[in-house]
């Protein structure tokens, strides 16, 4: 009877959210809303995607990187070097910002993946500064002036903001295939007791590589959208820590290890910045005391203390 309960509810709940990507899919595509509400929007889902990856592999899999915005940065040349030097359609510039990103996590898991804890949090830190210290010193990407993203004709904010729900909708539908796969398990019992989780047989090596190469093919997708619609890259912008920090606290205030913590944290972090762009200097002061009191008084995010209230 549980059993069966239990399907019931998650039909419901597919049919639920097919009915809302569908409602926002057709509005992005029957001009039903404005342009300063698609911006909103499209940040949400664009943030959503980037959260879940975090959240897949620090919620999840145990994997707390500090270095995603590597894959941005390298998205977003890519996309700036396709449509600008190249004049190709920059929806390949888009494909090429994933390759390149996959690639360069490919190379990366090399290197990292061999590394446990803080030190992994580090490492992945310290090799995306590297790759903005690069591109800084590199003429062929105008060095540390950047570039402009050329693109004829511009794509309007509806396109944009159709692509940023596809991709958030494509993101939250592998995570949750992935989560309900044996890897899915094996992550979580990496994310507990990483020794024991390899003594019952769990491929660590490999659910890493997965994990690691899954969220940077998203957070690259993401990224190279998200500098299509700013129209211009520069190494400060593209390899920021910002953009991690970002992840770090929409995934704390939302619930870490839930898949609708990613949502509602993205939600509000995207409300609260634009409100808190009155108050320069402010802004990350402000976001930093909520996720202290989070933290203290909703250990869970709100997804946890959400899930226990219902109990």
């Amino acid at each position: 009877m549980d059993i069966g309960m239990k399907k019931n509810k998650g039909v419901i709940k597919l049919c639920v959210y097919t009915a809302i990507f569908l409602i926002c899919l057709l509005s992005g595509f029957g001009g039903v809303l404005s342009n300063n509400l698609m911006r909103y929007l499209f940040k949400i889902f664009l943030y959503i995607t980037l959260g879940e990856m975090w959240n897949l592999m620090s919620g999840f899999a145990g994997m707390t990187s500090l270095g995603q915005q590597a894959f941005i940065g390298l998205a977003g040349y890519s996309v700036a070097v396709m449509t600008t030097v190249y004049k190709l359609n920059f929806y390949f510039g888009i494909g090429v910002g994933a390759v390149v990103g996959v690639l360069g996590a490919a190379l990366l898991a090399v290197l990292l993946l061999h590394i446990g804890g803080m030190y992994f949090s580090i490492a992945t830190w310290v090799a995306a500064e590297a790759l903005g210290t690069f591109f800084s010193g590199w003429k062929y990407v105008g060095q540390g002036a950047g570039m402009n993203i050329t693109i004829s004709p511009y794509p309007k904010m509806s396109e944009l903001y159709i692509l940023a729900l596809i991709l958030c909708a494509a993101s939250l539908g592998v995570t949750y295939l992935l989560l309900r796969s044996d890897t899915g398990l094996g992550l979580t019992a990496m994310r507990d007791d990483i020794s024991a989780a390899a003594s019952l047989g769990v491929n660590i090596e490999k659910n890493k590589f997965i994990v690691y190469l899954t969220a940077a093919f998203f957070t690259s997708l993401a990224g190279a959208v998200f500098f299509i619609n700013k129209g211009t890259i520069y190494p400060d912008s593209g390899f920021d820590i910002s953009w991690t920090i970002s992840m770090v606290f929409i995934v704390i205030i939302g619930g870490a290890g839930t898949m609708e913590g990613p949502v509602i944290g993205s939600v509000i972090y995207v409300l609260l910045y634009e409100y808190l762009a009155h108050f320069p200097g402010w802004s990350n002061i402000i976001l930093g005391l909520i996720s202290i009191l989070v933290i203290l008084f909703m250990p869970k995010g709100i997804a946890g203390f959400l899930r226990n209230f219902r109990k």
